[in-house]
Order: C-alpha cells, then structure tokens, then sequence
C-alpha cells in the first residue's frame, strides 16, 4: 500500500478510525509513516500528536486501546480508514466516539423501523395504528400473525412471482420484529446469538 504522507507537506495523513463490528466512525486522528508502521506492527492504533509532537498509541494512559483490524487508502492514497476493535471509551471525555455519539450497532431502516414499532406499542391508544392493535390483541394474536406470514412466503417460494414473494418476506420480517418487541427483544438479541455461532 502506498501513502502519500507528502501531499499536505506536513508528513501526515487523517485517519478515520470505525469500529469493525458497529461500523460507527470513532474518531479522527493524525498519522505520520512511523505511527503507521507502529500500529501495523503492534496491532494497536498509534497517532501522531500534533500538540504533543510525538507518537502517542491510544490508551497508552486510559487503557482503552483501539485494536487494529484493517488498515485501507483511499483513492488519493492520502487519507486512511483504520477498522478497530475498541476496548473501552474512544474519547477522552469518557465517550464511546468523539461526536459523543453512542457506539452501537445499527441496522439502517431496520432499526428505524424498531423504533417505530416501539413508539406505536407505547402509544397502545391509537385505535388507527395496525402494530398498536396486534400489541392490544396480545401475543398469542402476534404469533399467529408470523405463522401466518411464515406459511405464506413457504407458498409464494415455490411459485415465480418475484414480486409476491419479496412482499411476503416483507411482511414476515415486519411481523417478527413485532413479536420480539412483545417478547421483550430486539434484532440485537437475534444478532448476538448469530455471532456466538459464528
């Protein structure tokens, strides 16, 4: 890989520093070529302090080191994207990320539609909202509902209609979240589980 630690004729490119696992970006730091060859060879993130003037490895003082996982260049070859296993806080305020930002994993629209799901439940009232009617109806009715859905993409499988079987798989999915909610989970809980079978 070649950087190019000239370009900004500081010896120093940034380096975003993500979590591997949540893909949540941490931090941004500073590095020159020795802080590069040091945390490819320890294994731990090591910065260039500008206001310090040295090397400094993260959570050389707190512990909380930033363990290295991958090392990518952009298309310039002047910034880096540094994928860690972060032990700890990132930032020195006692953050997880320097946006105090919380470092947790996201599923994109899933986790949005999660919180949609939790705000109809708790909004039980709303005689208009179809999730908060399952959650009145109680659980029994909301397993039904995913029998039903898992029954009903097992059919459309085994025709050829894309379109058919997609929409099912939407409202087997839709209907599951629902009934981790009403059990207590979340998609969390299922991916916890994956990983540990991993």
């Amino acid at each position: 890989m070649t950087i190019d630690f000239n370009k900004n004729n500081d010896g120093l490119v940034p380096a975003i520093i993500q979590d591997f696992v949540t893909r949540q970006v941490l931090m941004l730091g500073y590095m020159n070529k020795e802080a590069y060859e040091k945390t490819v060879k320890t294994g731990k993130v090591t910065f260039f302090s500008r206001t310090k003037n040295r090397l400094w490895t993260k959570g050389e003082e707190s512990g909380n080191f930033l363990n290295l996982v991958s090392v990518k260049n952009d298309c310039d070859n002047d910034t880096l994207l540094i994928k860690v296993k972060p032990v700890g806080a990132t930032c020195h305020t006692g953050s997880d990320t320097c946006w105090d930002e919380t470092n947790e994993a996201s599923f994109g629209f899933l986790s949005e539609l999660e919180n949609v799901i939790t705000s109809r439940r708790m909004n039980a009232d709303s005689e208009k909202s179809y999730v908060a009617s399952l959650f009145k109806k109680g659980i029994n009715k909301i397993a039904q509902k995913v029998g039903e859905e898992a029954v009903e993409i097992v059919i459309e499988a085994k025709d050829d209609n894309e379109e058919l079987f997609l929409n099912e798989g939407a409202d087997l999915l839709f209907h599951y979240l629902i009934l981790l909610q009403a059990k207590g989970y979340t998609l969390k809980d299922i991916v916890k589980i994956l990983e540990g079978r991993h």
